[in-house]
């Protein structure tokens, strides 16, 4: 295959599938989602536009299922283009003294632990010229965002030492900041928020591409 490869981490909706359908005609998109009946309509989507798609119905939080994809990748293609993780858990708001010890464990597990696993499991297929793009939401030391703004700022902090370690070396690592979108997550964030003024995901998705692409 001569076309791109570009995996994508939480690609079912919001900002992972509009992101997934912009790439779509000059990638080949590797869509990583639990929800199978999402991505399959994502499927459709990118056929709709002439563009193909290898769908994979993974939890990344189970190092097996990571390691298993990215063989996968390295058998097929023995390569990757670019990585775009948008994958997050958006625990309820909560009192810091009140954050459910479920909440906490599954805001580390997938914001901060699945990163730390797939990082190694990619690098190698990024090599030197590929790209890993992560989108922050710093939410860190907000009132009620305990387990969201801590899990994802210990993110934003392992993905910045992976940035600053392989300025030389490559892959490039960037991190983006979306503008605020019409999200679900960002609905249970703020369920009384007017959305007239947010950003459609598409069209922010439009918005970010020529940054992603910019070394691609």
């Amino acid at each position: 295959m001569t076309q791109k490869i570009a995996l994508i981490t939480g690609a079912s909706r919001g900002l992972g599938a509009a992101l997934a359908e912009a790439l779509a005609p000059t990638h080949h998109i590797v869509a990583v989602a639990r929800t199978t009946g999402a991505l399959e309509e994502l499927d459709d989507r990118i056929k709709a536009v002439g563009g193909s798609a290898t769908l994979a119905p993974m939890d990344i939080t189970v190092p097996e299922a990571m390691a298993t994809l990215c063989r996968g990748i390295h058998d097929r293609w023995g390569q990757l283009d670019l990585w775009l993780h948008t994958a997050i858990h958006a625990a309820p708001l909560s009192p810091a003294p009140s954050v459910a010890v479920k909440d906490w464990s599954k805001s580390l597990a997938v914001n901060a632990t699945a990163p730390s696993v797939l990082i190694p499991y990619l690098a190698p297929l990024l090599g030197q010229q590929g790209r890993a793009v992560f989108f922050d939401d710093p939410r860190a030391g907000e009132k009620f965002f305990g387990a969201y703004g801590a899990s994802k700022a210990a993110q934003m902090a392992l993905v910045r030492s992976w940035q600053a370690e392989t300025i030389k070396t490559g892959p490039r690592v960037e991190i983006l900041a979306p503008q605020p979108m019409a999200t679900a997550i960002r609905g249970r964030f703020f369920p009384g928020e007017d959305r007239e003024g947010l950003q459609d995901n598409h069209r922010e998705a439009k918005r970010l591409l020529p940054q992603i692409l910019a070394s691609n």
